[in-house]
């Protein structure tokens, strides 16, 4: 009698149809398009950008030309408005953006509001409202937007030189479907000699400010 070691059979190599092919080269180009509707394109040169906030965009603590806007203007060529009020708050600024979305049309919308609130103890849950609804109208407006986190009120962390974003800059961004832009703020703040007081920055760390800015930007892809 013969005997026979058995051997693992040998499937067929079965090569994929040319429906198969078409299929999958259409799920990538589908993905690519998902991936590049998520990053808007590179702002034009002479794009027009408003910078909506308080008195760390008005630039307290310098002279005006030596605000953050007035310093991204410089950085990157774009036309930024200023549009930062002393002691706004995130009221304040929800009140006034239909006006100036009304009078201009923007190709960016930067926001950063909300240190007087936490100031003045508002409320947290009106400050958030307030900032969805600001962020919901920018996002109808144009799809470059960005909100700038500001630092929680702290001496201790001030003196220290530990300032921290308030942590729901970074959820508000996420759900709104904005760019965030973290420790910006924070980061200058914390460090004496770019401070003009206790919370605001000076000429120098408004210069430090807009140039981080534009480093965020352009990682996000506003610019090359």
């Amino acid at each position: 009698m013969r005997h026979f070691l058995s051997s693992p059979s040998i499937l067929p190599v079965q090569r994929p149809t040319r429906r198969q092919l078409l299929a999958g080269g259409l799920l990538l180009t589908t993905l690519a398009a998902c991936g590049r509707a998520q990053a808007p394109a590179p702002l034009p040169a002479n794009a027009r950008v408003l910078a909506l906030g308080d008195s760390l965009t008005a630039g307290q603590g310098a002279p005006r030309e030596q605000s953050w806007p007035a310093r991204l203007q410089a950085l990157s060529g774009w036309r930024v408005t200023n549009a930062g009020r002393n002691g706004d708050t995130s009221s304040g600024a929800l009140a006034r953006l239909p006006g100036l979305l009304a009078d201009t049309r923007y190709d960016a919308i930067l926001i950063g509001i909300g240190g007087n609130d936490m100031l003045h103890s508002v409320p947290r849950e009106q400050t958030l409202a307030n900032l969805r609804a600001m962020l919901a109208l920018a996002r109808q407006h144009t799809r470059h937007v960005a909100l700038l986190a500001t630092p929680q009120p702290d001496i201790w962390r001030a003196s220290m030189g530990q300032l921290q974003d308030a942590p729901f800059y970074a959820e508000i961004a996420s759900e709104s479907g904005v760019l965030p832009i973290p420790d910006v703020y924070s980061r200058t703040l914390s460090q004496p000699r770019l401070r003009a007081d206790q919370i605001h920055a000076n000429a120098q760390g408004y210069a430090e400010i807009a140039q981080a800015l534009y480093e965020a930007l352009g990682a996000a892809g506003w610019h090359p």
